[in-house]
């Protein structure tokens, strides 16, 4: 099979929805022989798309793990010209409000639809909305002659990004989706898709490299040995929860003084209200907080390892990667009762749950994990099979597989 997958961001870009591209891709090439093409962006994250002077990869072409990639230049300038068109449509609900938001969204690509019009592809895949290049996948994929499939990891609390007519109306276009949960597919339900059309699979991680991950050197080089660690893991977003749990942690300290908590992401145009934040806790405090945005590759799975909570308190996420990434490590995770997280994590079984914004019931929560070791181990096992029964990048590679020979078998049909 000959697969052309089109991404926001591709290795060493970062993000969940980049890294599950990446290894869906190899594992096609690895597990099935396939052929794959990735085109992507210059950027390292979405900021790069409307953010004049932000960091960029090469244009030009690449050979990672037997996956051909080919970096197209991203037009920031032509983005940031429709900030404010679209900040003002959306207001007052204007007519192609939806369009406005889109081309600020970006990427807005350089020759990325005539080199999707003349590639040899079996299937024409994207992800992820609200961006830009999915509407690319969708246009120029029909031109090539081949079937396409829209993953598209919808925040359906995030009305901006996500509430715009044209999103509907290119999945109700597309051959085949793919959802992350079933609550982004009963949203689409609901907004008119056709069920049959949705095909729900989720996201993966590497359950063999974290669970062997030994967290000693972590915890010797910035000596954190001998504390209870809470960590989050991610990107160093606004919605990410990160401001409440700092918050919570001075609930935490006047029961448990000796706990430690970990921020370990990249950083955003958000971080800055992060540092602030910090800056007003006592020196004592924060001197208990360790703030982390330049680590390796092999340092990830340390970081994850070394917690004894795993929390992620956001206020949505299209799946949530990270809390698969702690369950392979054993560890319980903390989310939200926000959007699909509730669907990736059954509370009291593999994780708790906390209202979006509530220190204090998330201060609860850290307390109750910190002080019940067997009920926290319990729930980071139970965590642990539900990675391995179904969510390493093997099986999400297959299901992703099984839904692109799916539609091109449809496709074939159609075309006789």
């Amino acid at each position: 099979m000959k697969v052309l997958h089109l991404v926001q961001g591709y290795y060493p870009a970062i993000g969940g929805t980049e890294h599950l591209i990446q290894q869906v891709s190899e594992h096609l090439v690895k597990d099935f022989q396939d052929q794959v093409i990735v085109f992507t962006t210059t950027a390292y994250n979405t900021e790069a798309f409307n953010t004049i002077g932000k960091p960029k990869l090469p244009v030009g072409e690449s050979l990672i793990n037997q996956v051909k990639v080919r970096r197209f230049p991203v037009r920031n300038r032509l983005s940031k010209l429709f900030y404010y068109p679209q900040k003002l449509a959306y207001r007052l609900h204007l007519p192609l409000n939806d369009w406005l938001r889109t081309w600020y969204s970006g990427p807005i690509m350089a020759g990325v639809g005539r080199s999707i019009s003349h590639v040899e592809a079996d299937i024409v895949a994207a992800s992820s909305f609200p961006l830009l290049h999915m509407f690319y996948a969708l246009r120029f994929g029909k031109r090539c002659n081949c079937p396409v499939v829209l993953h598209g990891g919808l925040h359906p609390e995030d009305k901006w990004g996500f509430k715009r007519k044209n999103i509907f109306k290119a999945i109700q276009r597309c051959n085949a989706y793919i959802a992350n949960t079933e609550y982004e597919k009963a949203f689409l339900v609901d907004q008119g898709i056709s069920e049959n059309k949705i095909t729900v699979i989720g996201v993966g991680t590497d359950i063999d490299q974290l669970a062997k991950a030994n967290p000693s050197n972590f915890k010797k080089k910035y000596h954190l040995n001998g504390y209870p660690l809470v960590v989050f893991f991610g990107q160093q977003g606004g919605h990410k929860g990160i401001d409440t749990l700092i918050k919570s942690m001075p609930i935490v300290w006047s029961k448990i003084s000796s706990a430690r908590l970990v921020i370990a992401g990249a950083k955003t145009d958000y971080s800055e209200q992060i540092e602030q934040l910090l800056s007003q806790f006592p020196s004592k405090q924060r001197d208990k907080i360790l703030l982390l945005t330049q680590f390796s590759d092999n340092e990830k799975p340390e970081i994850i390892a070394a917690a004894d909570v795993f929390a992620s308190p956001s206020g949505y996420e299209s799946f949530g990667i990270t809390y698969l990434e702690a369950w392979a490590c054993g560890k319980p995770v903390i989310g939200t009762r926000s959007g699909a997280i509730p669907h990736v994590i059954k509370e009291n079984w593999d994780g708790l749950l906390v209202n979006y914004q509530d220190e204090q019931e998330l201060a609860g929560a850290i307390l109750e994990l910190l002080s019940d070791k067997n009920f926290a181990k319990r729930l980071g096992q139970n965590g642990k099979k539900k990675v391995k029964d179904r969510f390493t990048w093997k099986i999400v590679a297959s299901k992703f597989r099984q839904v692109y020979k799916k539609a091109i078998a449809s496709f074939d049909k159609k075309s006789r």
